[in-house]
């Protein structure tokens, strides 16, 4: 009899967000198959569990997919799970999950945690019609072609972005829409906030109050929620400010 696939969502910043499904989808795996093992192998070492894991990243997907389904076909049951949040969101899975439908096997989404979803109820932005377009490309050229075609889009947009990249995907919105200066200088204050943040996260992780990897999710989480802001504003609506954040500068007209 075929096994089963459980896609399983895992915490994006606090552990207790891992669901009791999830955990015992964990516990009934005979192995997990994950992005990075040893981040995934912390993970399961929390919940006292010690399973087989098996990488599976975009790099070696084609190898490893076929073996997985080998192991469903064989009856194992096999978890599914990214590094932080929803599998196959902006995260590998695809491959494995499109290969077991093909194959006949049973796939099962645990839901949970979603840093897009996330977000999206932090931004205090319309989120009744959104449009979810994961990593803006790392190249400028092909970046400001993607926010080009984005740009009459009525639906909240939510990008996916890199702390390291954020300011470089900030300065390509005036090439791509027309930004009022109100605009320009809420979207700097914002990006003011966020490179804050990530200044005070490094320091508290490499001095060991914050574990690294709860640093970095933090980090990227800020940066979804800033560019959430630009690309609204940049359409002409201005987000509520949310606490902590600095408040809108008063607007000099011309």
């Amino acid at each position: 009899m075929p096994g089963r696939l459980l896609l399983v969502a895992t915490p994006i910043g606090n552990l207790d967000d891992l669901s009791p499904r999830a955990a015992r989808a964990l516990a009934e795996a005979e192995r997990v198959a994950c992005e990075d093992t040893r981040h995934s192998g912390r993970l399961l070492a929390h919940l006292g569990l010690k399973k087989r894991l098996v990488s599976l990243h975009e790099h070696n997907e084609r190898e490893r997919v076929p073996r997985v389904v080998e192991r469903l076909r064989a009856g194992a049951t096999v978890a599914l799970a990214s590094d932080a949040g929803t599998p196959l969101v902006s995260d590998p899975g695809a491959a494995l999950v499109g290969a077991a439908v093909a194959a006949g096997i049973e796939v099962v989404a645990v839901p949970g945690p979603c840093a897009a979803i996330a977000a999206l109820t932090l931004a205090a932005l319309p989120a009744g019609r959104f449009a979810f377009e994961g990593f803006l490309p790392p190249r400028a050229a092909a970046r400001r072609r993607v926010l080009q075609q984005l740009a009459r889009e009525s639906r909240t947009l939510v990008f996916y972005e890199a702390p390291h990249r954020l300011r470089e995907s900030l300065d390509d919105l005036p090439h791509t829409v027309d930004l009022a200066r109100r605009t320009q200088r809420v979207i700097r204050q914002n990006l003011a906030w966020s490179i804050g943040y990530n200044l005070a996260a490094l320091p508290l992780a490499a001095l060991g109050f914050v574990p690294p990897w709860l640093a970095a999710i933090g980090m990227s989480l800020s940066s979804v929620v800033v560019v959430l802001n630009a690309m609204r504003l940049s359409r002409g609506s201005t987000p509520q400010r949310r606490p902590g954040w600095p408040a809108q500068p008063k607007v000099e007209t011309a």
